[in-house]
């Protein structure tokens, strides 16, 4: 993945105009950490604005072949093929970005079911009708008949969304409103900087309306994907109870980590580990005076003094919440996602296993494997 080097004309408008605060949010949503890192969100775009100008790079060779004078839904379904539960994912959406179009419009549900089940090809909704007529042209075994039928439950949709529902469990009420906030974002939403993000301008062939929902959908893919990927690099590298093994860290690992996120990663296994640790040990519980002819009232005046005894006790009470400030937020950093996580995930994803693995993907193209395509 990182062999790949983005186009120049992709990479120029990355750097006028980035999405890290909404891809945080997204990141959040999708269950990292309630503040993910920065730099795991400049990585998160940075693959996800590579693989889109590629797709976009093949979508154009495509759309020259067959003729046409911009990059349509067509072309961007020809590359995604090969993947049936991708392409069924993908049809689902474009059928409910109809939904919601009619809606708008003031279409009737009753009128929107007769349109679903009706037979007649100009009850058929637009965007599924573009999917629908494309594919079936295509076909030449009848395989792409069942992807227009809603019995199949998705199951990476079905974890998502109960991670989703355990990441909810312990909210509270302003926790839970961000938490739903950071759901509707999405690169649809922000059409007009998400196409100057793409610099589909610069294009000679350039996309049309549907074909940059569907990319903007893809976009969101991609990031769901990776947060996914990642989630499972970080359980797996994660230190386990009783597990021979868990001292030993994959040399590749190691490799994809710079000295500070190596450094940050060992302060928080030893606090973890070593529970009597000065950071993971209370404050110790203080004594009271020892009893004596003194009333409760009244305190020995060389106990005041000048003061040195009250002002040792608030500079010991500030180092110990320094401590604890700094654990906490060594272990807010230890649950986000980190960039190594990212990376790595990367790589076990574009793992090629096998002498024939090379010619089993359609999407491969100078070592990069599309995530969401």
């Amino acid at each position: 993945m990182s062999s790949v080097t983005p186009s120049s004309s992709g990479k120029g408008a990355g750097k006028s105009m980035n999405f890290t605060p909404e891809l945080q949010s997204m990141m959040f949503s999708l269950g990292d950490a309630r503040r993910p890192l920065h730099e795991s969100a400049v990585l998160v775009e940075d693959i996800v604005h590579t693989q889109l100008i590629n797709l976009l790079q093949q979508a154009s060779e495509v759309s020259q072949m067959r003729g046409a004078r911009v990059i349509s839904a067509e072309d961007i379904l020809f590359l995604m093929r090969k993947d049936k539960k991708k392409l069924r994912r993908l049809l689902k959406y474009m059928f409910f970005r109809d939904y919601k179009s009619k809606i708008v419009k003031g279409i009737e549900e009753e009128d929107l079911l007769e349109d679903k089940l009706g037979s007649g090809s100009g009850n058929i909704n637009k965007r599924q009708k573009v999917a629908q007529d494309f594919l079936l042209s295509i076909d030449q075994t009848g395989e792409f008949l069942s992807l227009f039928e809603d019995d199949e439950v998705d199951d990476v949709k079905q974890e998502r969304m109960e991670r989703a529902e355990r990441q909810t469990r312990m909210m509270d009420s302003t926790q839970y409103t961000e938490f739903c906030e950071s759901r509707q974002l999405s690169f649809s939403k922000k059409a007009s900087k998400f196409r100057d993000w793409l610099d589909c301008s610069s294009m000679e062939i350039k996309p049309n309306a549907i074909a940059m929902e569907i990319l903007a959908y893809l976009a969101n893919e991609t990031v769901a994907q990776l947060v996914d990927l990642a989630l499972l690099v970080k359980q797996d590298l994660a230190l386990k109870a009783g597990d021979p093994f868990s001292h030993a860290i994959s040399a590749t690992f190691i490799q994809y980590h710079n000295p500070t996120e190596m450094h940050a990663l060992g302060q928080t296994a030893s606090m973890k580990s070593n529970p009597d640790s000065p950071e993971n040990t209370p404050p110790a519980t203080p004594t009271p005076p020892a009893s004596g002819p003194q009333h409760l009232g009244k305190t020995p005046s060389g106990a005041m003094g000048n003061g040195s005894l009250p002002q040792d006790s608030s500079k010991a009470k500030q180092r110990k919440r320094k401590k604890s400030a700094a654990a906490c937020g060594a272990e807010a950093q230890s649950d986000a996602i980190q960039p190594a996580h990212i990376r790595e995930a990367i790589r076990r994803y574009s793992h090629k296993i096998g002498p024939l693995s090379p010619f089993t993907s359609a999407y491969r193209r100078n070592g990069m494997t599309f995530l969401a395509c």
